[in-house]
């Protein structure tokens, strides 16, 4: 595999994982990685825009030649790693138990908001 379809590759695959894990749809790994900055810890977001860098002059022929291949393997398998540790369930779990929560709350302070209107009006 030569060096131009390499980085083009490991770039694909990357934004493939960000498209599964955090569920960004973009064409460009620019756009992916700026829809997702608010999901990725700071390290990760500059490692992802190394990538989005690299996939604009990889395009290029002969630009292609001035990208460092060993730096951007190490930045994809960083960003990578990071992706896999992301647990979709565990996610998805976390935000209904959120929901739930909220909603409780709400509802118990309706309930003692209601209380005090009626015993304020002497209903009590």
């Amino acid at each position: 595999m030569t060096k131009p379809q390499a980085i083009a590759d490991l770039i694909s695959q990357t934004k493939d994982l960000m498209r599964e894990k955090l569920g960004v749809r973009a064409l460009d790994m620019a756009r992916a990685a700026a829809k997702a900055k608010n999901r990725l810890p700071r390290k990760v977001y500059s490692q992802a825009m190394v990538l989005a860098k690299a996939e604009t002059l990889s395009a290029h022929p002969k630009l292609c030649l001035t990208l460092d291949a060993p730096a951007l393997a190490l930045a994809a398998s960083d960003v990578q790693a990071y992706l896999n540790t992301i647990d979709l369930a565990d996610r998805r779990k976390g935000w209904i138990l959120g929901m739930l929560g909220s909603l409780a709350f709400n509802l118990i302070l309706f309930v003692v908001v209601l209380g005090l209107v009626l015993y304020w009006r002497g209903f009590f």
